[in-house]
């Protein structure tokens, strides 16, 4: 069975989305970057919401630009090789290769993609995955978090629920970010 992975940049205080600005440095570093792809690069299927996939798609198409570095050709090929599913009411069609539309969230159909995938599966953005956390379906949780502290926003980890975890791998990067996986008990 294969895994279900919440992953986001976070602030030092918890925001994976800022009220006002960026959440401070994270990805566009090189090293933080390439560690990002080494970690994600067998990831079968990526389940986003509407703004996430927004953001995301940008990988579809970031080889036509002049002087794109190595890992950054790695992690677009890495993306565009993976399924993705995105789940929107106002979506009209995927702007992808290997992508599809849910008009909702099923948990069930969620447990049925983990049951038969090979390779492990991620969901990006807190709103959707407020509801796989909800529903009990994330195996670990990938937080990279920058020297930002932001104030407000939308937080990493929905309000309202309890979870115990189990660190289980840590790294420092030169930029301040701390890289933390955590497994859920």
């Amino acid at each position: 069975m294969a895994k279900l992975i919440y992953s986001m940049i976070t602030s030092l205080d918890g925001y994976a989305e800022a009220t006002e600005g960026d959440l401070g440095r994270g990805p566009e570093d090189p090293e933080v970057h390439t560690f990002i792809g080494d970690v994600f690069r067998h990831v079968g299927t990526f389940l986003y919401g509407r703004r996430m996939y927004e953001t995301m798609v940008y990988w579809e198409t970031v080889h036509s630009q002049p002087d794109v570095p190595p890992h950054i050709l790695q992690y677009a090929n890495d993306w565009k090789a993976a399924e993705k599913v995105v789940y929107s009411t106002t979506l009209e069609s995927a702007s992808s290769a290997k992508t599809r539309i849910e008009r909702s969230f099923d948990p069930d159909a969620v447990r049925r993609l983990k049951a038969e995938a090979d390779h492990d599966l991620t969901i990006d953005g807190p709103n959707l995955a407020a509801q796989a956390i909800a529903a009990g379906l994330v195996d670990e949780y990938h937080l990279f978090i920058t020297t930002s502290v932001v104030g407000g926003g939308k937080r990493f980890f929905p309000d309202g629920v309890r979870l115990d975890l189990d660190l289980v791998e840590e790294r420092t990067f030169d930029s301040g970010l701390i890289y933390a996986r955590y497994r859920t008990r």
